[in-house]
């Protein structure tokens, strides 16, 4: 019986070893931007933080907004394994009003290739 137990785990360990994720991984601080109130023509710069948490380099390949009124800026280099990145989002506050905004990231992370970012807020008038 013993032996029975020995040889299941000599030949699943190695199985079960290689599940484990590898390759780039991707963890964002937060995946959504509050704005809040914001008054007219105020500063619309944000920034995504992120981690590389895998064993290989991350690379973001592109980002892009779903309006022209927000400007998304990303990482050009891969970022190594236990390194941090920042993706850059620019919010056109001359409009007024409630807005809620994503930000498509494509990485070349094989479980989560594509990510979405999301920003949101109220822009009041002057």
């Amino acid at each position: 019986m013993k032996k029975a137990i020995l040889f299941i785990l000599l030949i699943f360990a190695p199985l079960a070893l290689s599940a484990q994720a590898s390759g780039p991984m991707i963890n964002f601080d937060m995946d959504t931007i509050d704005y809040g109130e914001i008054v007219k023509g105020s500063d619309g710069g944000r920034t995504f933080t992120f981690e590389n948490t895998g064993d290989a380099p991350l690379e973001i390949q592109g980002v892009r907004s779903s309006c022209g009124c927000t400007i998304p800026k990303k990482p050009e280099a891969p970022i190594a394994p236990g390194e941090k990145g920042e993706i850059t989002v620019r919010y056109d506050t001359n409009r007024v009003g409630v807005f809620r905004k994503t930000i498509t990231v494509n990485t070349n992370v094989a479980s989560a290739s594509i990510i979405a970012l999301k920003i949101k807020g109220n822009v009041l008038a002057d």
